[in-house]
C-alpha cells in the first residue's frame, strides 16, 4: 500500500490518473475533518482522466498513523509538502475541503513554492462558531464526543451534511468513514482546526486562488467564505446554490466543472504570461 514516511509519521495516499508532467501539475485532494482520500470517487471520474490526481489521507485520519499527542493545522501541511517532495511532483493544485482546505491555505503560506493553486472549499482561515447556534452545535459535537459512542457523533454530523432522502447512500458512508475514528484522533483534529488561525498572513497568498462556497452551508456561514475570499489577493469565489457543506458531493457536476475549468484558466494564463514579450 502506498505510504510515504515524512515528519516521523507515515501518510497513507493514492495516486490516480496520468505519468508526472511539468506542464500538466497533480491535483491534490485534502479532506474534510474526521474523514480520508476516500472523499473524492466523484471527483476522480472527472479528474483523472485528464490530470495526475493524489488523495491523502491527513495525519491522525484514515490509514495514516495517529500520534498519541496533540497535532496541527502546520503539521498536516507540512506532511503535505514533505510528500509531495518525496513523490518529486512539480508545485500542485491544492483543492482542500473544510479541515483540508486550512492544510492547502497554510502550505500557500509557509511552502509557496509548492503550490501552484488553491481552491478552498467551505473553509476559513479562522474558526469562530457564528451566532448563538453555531455555538450550540459546536458545543453539542464537543458533547457528543466526550459521552457517545463515536458513532452517535458520526450519525449527528452526517445528517447535518446529508440531511436528503435522495443523499441517504452518501450518509452512510459518512457514519462509516466518521465512526472508524478513535475519538482521542478526532479530538485531536477538532482542536487543531480551533487553534489554526491564518487570517493575519492572507495577504501573503501569491496563487491563483477560487473560493468555493456551499450556499446551504450551515457548518461555515457563507460570511466566513466571502471573507476568506476578500482577504487573498485577486481570490474568485463562486457560491453553488442548494449545496451544503458536502460541496463535492451534493453538487459533484458543477463542482468538477468549476475546478477543471479554474485549473485550465491557470494553465492557460500561465503560457500566455511566458509568451508576452518582455
Amino acid at each position: 500500500m502506498p505510504y510515504a514516511s515524512v515528519n516521523s509519521v507515515r501518510i497513507f495516499y493514492n495516486i490516480y490518473g496520468g505519468d508526472r508532467d511539468s506542464r500538466n501539475s497533480a491535483i491534490v485532494l485534502l479532506h474534510g475533518l474526521g474523514s480520508s482520500g476516500d472523499d473524492w470517487p466523484l471527483q476522480l471520474m472527472a479528474f483523472a482522466p485528464q490530470h495526475r490526481v493524489i488523495a491523502v489521507d491527513a495525519r491522525g485520519h484514515g490509514r495514516s498513523d495517529k500520534p498519541r499527542g496533540g497535532y496541527s493545522v502546520a503539521q498536516m501541511a507540512d506532511d503535505l509538502a514533505e510528500l509531495l517532495a518525496q513523490l518529486g511532483e512539480p508545485p500542485a493544485h491544492l483543492v482542500g475541503l473544510s479541515l483540508g482546505g486550512c492544510a492547502a491555505l497554510q502550505m500557500a503560506i509557509s511552502q509557496p513554492a509548492r503550490v501552484r493553486s488553491l481552491v478552498l472549499v467551505n473553509t476559513f482561515a479562522r474558526l469562530r462558531p457564528a451566532g448563538w447556534r453555531g455555538a450550540l452545535r459546536f458545543a453539542r459535537r464537543l458533547w457528543l464526543l466526550a459521552f457517545a459512542p463515536m458513532r452517535v457523533t458520526a450519525e449527528f454530523i452526517a445528517r447535518g451534511l446529508f440531511p436528503k432522502p435522495e443523499q441517504h447512500l452518501f450518509y452512510k458512508a459518512c457514519v462509516a468513514r466518521l465512526a472508524a475514528n478513535p475519538k482521542r484522533s478526532y479530538f485531536n483534529a477538532i482542536r487543531a482546526l480551533v487553534t489554526f488561525d491564518a487570517a493575519s498572513r492572507l495577504r501573503e497568498i501569491a496563487c491563483p486562488t477560487l473560493v468555493v462556497a456551499g450556499e446551504r452551508d450551515a457548518t461555515i456561514p457563507l460570511s466566513v467564505k466571502e471573507r476568506l475570499a476578500r482577504g487573498i489577493p485577486g481570490a474568485q469565489l463562486i457560491i453553488i446554490p442548494d449545496s451544503g457543506h458536502a460541496t463535492p458531493y451534493d453538487q459533484a457536476a458543477r463542482f468538477n466543472r468549476i475546478v477543471l475549468e479554474f485549473v485550465g484558466d491557470v494553465a492557460l494564463r500561465e503560457r500566455r504570461e511566458m509568451q508576452s514579450p518582455g
